[in-house]
């Protein structure tokens, strides 16, 4: 047994290497030496691969992104907020660029060419095992129609290019579970042009808070606000609002009631630029809306500067389906710039504001913030 056993680890290297050919006659010489039946070798050589006496060397392919690779990985993903890959990979190297300048970058520069060459498929494969987070609960819907809707024209149809500055606008309701008595709003603006986000937190959502924010957020945007786009809710379809419009020069329409779709572009914004870091707690302190503007602060830099994004550009229809087709991933800074018709002096400014920002001390902020504003809430 000790001569056979001897054998047997002699040609287990060559059996591993061989072809489906050469297996059959390296089998058929151990056989004859042996006198062993071909199917007790085959169980003979498996066990043998199996156990650390073999020594032999692993089977399958090379590890090419290692643990050092994938904690790199997992450290740019968590710091911007949980990009999907498809937007996450092509902003990568400036992300690193950013982190290296900034002097937090702590990985060498093999890690560091691994993680750049890095396909799409294999990110998306090791982001789909750090995307374990459970679906926060639902909230509840606080529009209620407005009995002046007259006022104000509907949009119909789909945004055709607008200029920079039009927008839609929406409110959020951070109520818990239930709508009644007060509690805070969330207002944001996206505009359609360049998805820049500009966001104003108020308590309840009154005629007169509401204005206030539409103030906050016209004064915030980087390019004059041209148009605003509004459901049929109160807070938005009233004299007041209307008046403050038409005295500034800006376009006032609303969408069509009860088709969500009209606003797709802010409804999809809603959970990742709100509810994503207030969640779907109870506000019901009015010193909370203090926090919140503050927060919204340094999450509008946070988000128009190092979040990229994807616009829909047409849908094509395959048998019964229909496929999107997306542009390029790219920050709300980013389209800013490339947009022809933004003013050359704004561009400037925004660069020279970019050059001195930090994403991870804005996220540590932020998370400050979160903390502050979500302590000792409950739905």
């Amino acid at each position: 047994m000790a001569t056979k056993q001897a054998i047997l680890k002699e040609k287990l290297r060559d059996y591993l290497k061989a072809d489906k050919a050469g297996k059959g006659r390296l089998l058929d010489q151990v056989g004859g030496v042996t006198g062993m039946n071909r199917k007790a070798i085959i169980r003979r050589f498996r066990s043998l691969q199996l156990t650390d006496s073999a020594k032999v060397e692993r089977r399958g392919r090379r590890i090419v992104y290692g643990s050092t690779a994938n904690a790199a990985l997992k450290e740019i993903w968590l710091l911007f907020e949980g990009l999907c890959a498809e937007r996450l990979q092509p902003h990568l190297s400036e992300y690193i660029m950013l982190l290296k300048r900034d002097g937090i970058w702590q990985y060498d520069q093999p890690t560091t060419e691994l993680l750049l060459q890095m396909s799409l498929g294999t990110m998306k494969k090791r982001i789909s095992f750090l995307a374990t987070g459970k679906k926060a609960k639902a909230g509840q819907g606080s529009t209620k129609p407005s009995s002046i809707k007259e006022i104000v024209p509907i949009r119909r149809g789909p945004w055709e290019n607008p200029a920079p500055g039009s927008g839609e606008v929406d409110t959020v309701a951070h109520c818990g579970t239930s709508l009644i008595g007060d509690y805070a709003y969330s207002l944001q603006y996206t505009d359609v042009a360049t998805i820049w986000t500009c966001l104003s937190a108020q308590w309840n959502k009154g005629e007169k808070a509401t204005l206030t924010s539409m103030v906050r957020i016209k004064n915030r945007l980087p390019f004059p606000l041209k148009g605003i786009d509004s459901d049929s809710g109160g807070e938005f379809i009233n004299w007041r609002l209307n008046a403050w419009c038409q005295s500034q020069g800006i376009f006032f329409t609303r969408t069509r009631p009860y088709y969500k779709n009209d606003h797709g572009r802010i409804e999809q914004k809603n959970y990742v630029n709100i509810r994503k870091f207030l969640g779907y707690v109870r506000l019901g302190e009015t010193s909370k809306v203090k926090l919140m503007n503050e927060l919204y602060d340094c999450l509008e830099d946070y988000i128009n500067f190092f979040l990229p994004s994807m616009k829909c550009l047409r849908k094509e229809r395959i048998g019964s389906k229909y496929k999107r087709i997306y542009d390029t991933p790219q920050t709300a800074y980013q389209r800013v710039l490339n947009h022809p018709d933004i003013n050359q002096e704004i561009k400037d400014r925004l660069k020279a504001k970019y050059a001195i920002l930090k994403p991870k001390d804005l996220k540590e902020q932020i998370e400050l913030l979160s903390g502050r504003i979500l302590h000792n809430t409950h739905y």
